[in-house]
């Protein structure tokens, strides 16, 4: 197994080198490469490289499929930033911000397709279950994404149906990568699945701990600003676990989400959590869903050296500061 960085240097590298048509279709496809090049954490190609290297195929082999479950991935963020109408990403502004709305989703539309014809590279004889894989973990996706806008409006939404949103629309992505890496690495079927709930179970830790960033990283390193979920008053582990209290703790919470927007806004939720506690329930929940990931790796029939490996991820991303 090779380093997490060269995993994520591998794919970043091919990436790069994705080469698009210009001249008339400029306006169509130069978004599609500012999406792409922003950068990120690479988390879900790098994953899949990872998958495939474990099972015991050359991460080159896979590298057509992590490009493509990247560029899914940033076609979904295309498309919520103008759903959510944010501006920046990545510390830039976001491609409806500096094109406009309509060629977001156009461009975002040609993304899925380019993503869909770079999985499509893989051997013929894994071709059907890797689409199947991919086409499902899509679907997830837009049901969470579906769930997630569903919420926007409630003031009722339960932990449990905030943990089946974020499944859908984080932990099915990151499972799918590992899935396919592992189908492509030539694992059984059983391994494949229990890799998939691997990725399944770091999403749901992954987005946990990006909520409470949003809310209380920092803003250099977080890439957006911080208190956006605060100031949108999306429902995020935070803000769904303080609500469920149902003390007066809870009630002060929901006064305060009636504020304007602003940095004043801000200031009182993050302190209404602090007080609850929240930011700490917040890592034990992080905790308890990345051992949950690596009971799942431990399940399998890889050895302690690929196990390790995975095992390194975990720590990588819930230790993080972005």
């Amino acid at each position: 197994m090779l380093r997490i960085s060269e995993y994520s240097t591998m794919a970043e590298e091919a990436i790069r080198s994705i080469t698009l048509p210009g001249g008339d279709l400029e306006n169509l496809y130069a978004p599609v490469t500012y999406g792409m090049q922003a950068g990120g954490k690479r988390l879900r190609p790098t994953l899949l490289l990872m998958a495939a290297d474990a099972f015991g195929k050359c991460p080159g082999k896979a590298i057509d499929a992590a490009c493509g479950i990247e560029m899914f991935h940033n076609f979904t963020l295309l498309h919520d930033d103008v759903m959510d109408n944010s501006d920046m990403r990545r510390g830039r502004p976001t491609v409806h911000a500096k094109w406009d709305a309509n060629t977001a989703i156009l461009s975002g539309d040609t993304m899925l397709t380019l993503a869909t014809q770079l999985m499509m590279k893989v051997d013929d004889s894994i071709l059907r279950p890797v689409l199947d894989t991919f086409n499902s973990q899509a679907i997830k996706v837009y049901e969470g994404q579906c769930l997630d806008m569903g919420f926007e409006t409630r003031q009722d939404v339960t932990l449990d149906q905030y943990i089946e949103m974020i499944k859908g629309k984080t932990g099915a992505l990151l499972g799918g990568a590992a899935k396919i890496g592992a189908l492509i690495g030539g694992a059984s079927a059983e391994d494949a699945d229990r890799m998939y709930d691997f990725g399944m179970m770091l999403g749901i830790a992954f987005q946990i701990d990006d909520d409470y960033l949003d809310t209380f990283g920092n803003a250099d390193t977080f890439g957006k600003p911080i208190g956006g979920d605060i100031n949108n008053n999306k429902k995020t582990f935070l803000m769904t676990k303080a609500l469920s209290v149902g003390d007066s703790h809870s009630d002060a919470l929901r006064i305060a989400l009636d504020m304007p927007a602003g940095p004043g806004k801000v200031k009182v939720v993050s302190k209404i959590y602090e007080t609850m506690g929240i930011p700490a329930i917040c890592k034990a929940e992080v905790a308890a869903y990345s051992s949950k990931a690596l009971a799942a790796v431990k399940a399998t029939s890889l050895g302690d050296a690929e196990r390790e490996a995975f095992r390194k991820l975990i720590d990588k991303l819930t230790g993080r500061s972005r």
